[in-house]
């Protein structure tokens, strides 16, 4: 965990606890509808004694905000933290009346650390697991499907429709449009949607890809289903959890040929 999440309990406090009293001050009164616009009229231009008192909000309002959402993050691990109780301790340092000493502060602050590091782990390994569970039902389902041809390495490959141009070597350039979707259907990646094709060397890809492009002739459009250990393994983005079986559907548009050094004019 880095510093800033550990001043997240601090810095989000703030940001829940005028949550609670805005929750708490709506349960006892509830707004009326005719004095809605009337209220947002008057908060909507934020006016300031000064452009230092300007400034300064907007530094607290920043830093609640970033931190509110990793506070967030942290319940979704299953870590709920207690508002009064964040609410009590910014309060009694203020008042410079604190219940703990600093180094019970620290302590504190590194079992936190630990705990949600652990709970992180966790959560990847569980997820990770269930994505290995359904990338091999995937593959054993696909597998069954008339023409789906499985090579040594793992890679599964239905042929769409057969090119009949020269196929590529893993040294080649290619030019292809693909869409690329993890077994449930999420797709993640796609040249169809940006209405450009995609120019790479191919072996400077997955090696799913490298291994099945080459299969391809030019003309061709193959469906590829790339097991984990020939796409990204257990690393992890955004869009491609760990241990993810990844399917692509990928058209083979040319093989891109280097331009030829021209040759010097004799004299």
């Amino acid at each position: 965990m880095k510093p800033v999440l550990k001043m997240s309990v601090l810095a989000a406090t703030i940001l829940l606890a005028v949550g609670c009293q805005d929750e708490k001050a709506a349960e006892t009164k509830p707004a009326e509808p005719a004095k809605v616009e009337q209220v947002a009229a008057e908060a909507a231009p934020a006016t300031f004694a000064t452009e230092d008192d300007k400034a300064a909000y907007a530094i607290g309002a920043s830093l609640a905000q970033y931190l509110a959402a990793n506070l967030d993050q942290q319940k979704e691990l299953g870590l709920e933290l207690s508002r009064e109780q964040v609410l009590a301790g910014v309060t009694d340092v203020f008042a410079g009346n604190s219940r703990m000493t600093t180094e019970e502060t620290q302590q504190a602050l590194q079992s936190l650390d630990q705990r949600v590091s652990e709970m992180a782990q966790q959560q990847a390994q569980a997820e990770a697991e269930k994505n290995i569970k359904a990338g091999e039902d995937y593959r054993a389902e696909f597998e069954q499907k008339d023409g789906v041809v499985k090579t040594d390495s793992g890679l599964l490959y239905q042929v769409e429709t057969a090119g009949e141009g020269d196929k590529p070597a893993a040294t080649d350039t290619v030019k292809v449009h693909y869409k690329g979707m993890l077994t449930d259907g999420t797709e993640f990646d796609s040249s169809y949607a940006r209405n450009q094709p995609a120019t790479f060397p191919l072996n400077q890809v997955i090696s799913g890809w490298t291994e099945g492009v080459q299969l391809m002739p030019v003309g061709s459009k193959f469906t590829f289903v790339i097991p984990p250990e020939l796409a990204y393994g257990s690393q992890a983005n955004p869009s491609i959890p760990a241990n993810s079986t990844l399917v692509f559907e990928v058209e083979l548009l040319d093989i891109v040929k280097a331009e030829q050094p021209m040759a010097e004019e004799t004299q």
